[in-house]
C-alpha cells in the first residue's frame, strides 16, 4: 500500500507521517509537494499537522486553495482513505470535505500533552483495529482545536454514526467532546489529536498504531483478488 504524505508551506509533523507509514507500518509512503496536481499511483493521502502557509489566515483557509487540494478531492470522491490530522483536519474543514469549524481554544492557550480520547465507532476504515469504546492515548498540539457545527449538522453526524473519536475530558471546549469526525461515505477523517506521535512505545503511546493498520487492512480487504 503506497501513502501520499501532503507538504504544505508550514508543515511540520510530514515526516512524524512518514515514518509512521514507513518504519512502523511497514509500507510505502511518498512526500507530495502542495503544487502537484495528481495523486494517481497513491492508495491513501494523509494530511498532516503543522501550521500550513503560517496560519496568517484562519487555520487551513490558504492550503485548501492549493493545487493538490483538487487531487485530494477526487481521491476522496473515488472513496480511497483521506486522514487529515490537526492542521490537516482544520485543511479538510476549509475544503468542505468535513462539515463545521475550528474556533480558538476554550482557555484561549495552545495546549500540547497526552490526551485520553474514546473510540465511539469501529465499523470504517480509520479503527477496525481498535474496540468500541475503547480509551486510547494520543497527543494533542494545537491553538485552534476547538471545534464547532450548527445543531442540524451535529443530529446529522450522530444520526449517521460519523464521529469517531471523542475526548474523554474536553481539553479545549469542543462541541460535544467531538476530537474526530468523518465525511457521508466513511472513507475522509479529520481529528485533532496525533495518531503519528504514539505509534511506538518508546514515545509514550503505541494507540495510534492501531489507525494506521486499520486503514491497511481497509485496503487490503477491498482489493482482495480471490483465485
Amino acid at each position: 500500500m503506497k501513502f501520499a504524505v501532503i507538504v504544505f508551506p508550514g508543515s511540520n509533523c510530514d515526516i512524524d507521517m512518514y515514518h509512521a507509514v514507513v518504519d512502523e507500518l511497514g509500507e510505502e509512503a511518498e512526500y507530495v509537494w502542495h503544487t502537484e496536481t495528481s495523486l494517481d499511483g497513491f492508495d491513501a493521502v494523509l494530511l498532516p499537522g503543522g501550521f500550513s502557509y503560517g496560519d496568517y489566515l484562519r487555520c487551513g483557509a490558504i492550503a485548501r486553495f492549493s493545487p493538490i487540494m483538487e487531487a485530494v478531492k477526487k481521491a476522496a470522491e473515488a472513496g480511497k482513505p483521506i486522514l487529515g490530522v490537526c492542521n490537516g483536519f482544520q485543511v479538510l474543514l476549509e475544503a468542505g470535505l468535513l462539515p463545521g469549524a475550528m474556533q480558538r481554544n476554550a482557555g484561549l492557550k495552545f495546549i500540547c500533552r497526552p490526551q485520553e480520547l474514546v473510540v465511539e465507532q469501529t465499523d470504517t476504515p480509520f479503527t477496525s483495529c481498535y474496540e468500541e469504546g475503547e480509551i486510547i492515548t494520543i497527543p494533542i498540539a494545537h491553538g485552534e482545536g476547538n471545534y464547532y457545527c450548527d445543531d442540524a449538522t451535529l443530529q446529522q453526524l450522530k444520526d449517521q454514526n460519523r464521529i469517531l473519536f471523542t475526548y474523554n475530558g474536553n481539553p479545549n471546549g469542543s462541541h460535544e467532546n467531538i476530537a474526530g469526525i468523518m465525511n457521508e461515505k466513511k472513507n475522509v477523517l479529520g481529528m485533532m489529536p496525533h495518531p503519528e506521535r504514539a505509534v511506538s512505545s518508546m514515545l509514550g503511546s503505541d494507540d495510534g498504531l492501531k489507525l494506521f493498520k486499520s486503514i491497511v487492512q481497509y485496503w487490503r480487504e477491498s482489493h482482495v483478488v480471490n483465485a
